[in-house]
C-alpha cells in the first residue's frame, strides 16, 4: 500500500496513474470515488452530493467509509492512495482500517514542490468548457490559441488555477501535511522526491523507492 502525497500542480496525479499501469495497484483518489458514488446515486454517493452541493468539504467520518468500502474491494492487488491521508486523523484511521484488514502503509511518498513553480505551472493551464480536455500554455499547446484541438470548445483558466486561489490552496496543504510528514516519518515509511526535476526523473525514482520496500 503506497501513500502519495504533493502539493497542488505537483503531479501526483499523473504518477499515480504511471504506477498503477506498472504495478496494477488499484488508484485510490477521493474525487474519482465521490463522483462514481453520486453517479451510482448510492447512499454514501447522496451525502457526499449534498456537501457538494453546499460547497462545504465532506467530512473525514465520510471519507472513510468510501475509503473503507475501497479497501475491501482493492486490497488484494495493492492501493496507490493519492492525496489521501490529508490529515493526521485521516492516517490514524486509515491504519486502523488497514490493519483490520490485515495490510499496511509500506511507503508514503511527498512530492515535494516550491511555490514560484506550482503558480508557473497551475497558472498556465487551460480548460476546454465543452469536453473537460486540460492544455498548458507551457508544454501542451492547443494547435489554435482559445480553442481546443479536439471539439473545438472555449478554452478558459479555472478559478482553482488563478494566483490568488493557488497561495490558498498551498497554504492548506503546508499546514495540513506538516504533521503528516513528522507521522510517517515516525514510522519510517517518509520518501521526499523533489518535484523539479520533471515527470520522468520523478517516476523513476518513485519506482525505485517502490522497488527497495518490496525487496525489503
Amino acid at each position: 500500500m503506497i501513500v502519495l502525497s504533493g502539493p497542488p500542480g505537483s503531479g501526483k496525479g499523473t504518477q499515480a496513474e504511471l504506477l498503477c499501469q506498472r504495478t496494477g495497484f488499484a488508484h485510490f483518489s477521493t474525487g474519482d470515488e465521490f463522483r462514481e458514488e453520486i453517479s451510482q446515486q448510492s447512499e454514501i454517493g447522496k451525502k457526499v452530493a449534498d456537501y457538494v452541493k453546499q460547497g462545504t468539504l465532506v467530512p473525514d467520518s465520510i471519507v472513510l467509509e468510501v475509503a473503507k468500502k475501497f479497501i475491501k474491494k482493492n486490497e488484494s492487488n495493492g492501493i496507490i492512495f493519492d492525496g489521501f491521508p490529508r490529515t493526521t486523523v485521516q492516517a490514524e484511521d486509515l491504519d486502523r482500517i488497514l490493519k483490520d484488514n490485515h495490510t499496511q502503509v509500506d511507503c508514503a511518498i511527498f512530492i515535494e514542490l516550491g511555490l514560484p513553480e506550482i503558480i508557473n505551472r497551475l497558472t498556465q493551464r487551460r480548460v476546454c468548457r465543452k469536453c473537460g480536455a486540460i492544455y498548458n500554455l507551457s508544454f501542451k499547446r492547443p494547435n489554435q490559441e482559445g480553442n481546443c484541438d479536439s471539439c473545438q470548445g472555449e478554452l478558459y483558466q479555472r478559478v482553482d488555477d488563478q494566483e490568488p486561489t493557488i497561495r490558498r490552496r498551498y497554504e492548506v496543504y503546508e499546514q495540513q501535511t506538516r504533521e503528516l510528514i513528522v507521522f510517517y516519518q515516525k514510522q519510517n515509511k517518509l520518501f521526499k522526491v523533489p518535484g523539479e526535476i520533471g515527470k520522468d526523473l520523478v517516476y523513476q525514482r518513485i519506482m525505485r523507492i517502490v522497488a527497495g520496500k518490496n525487496n525489503s
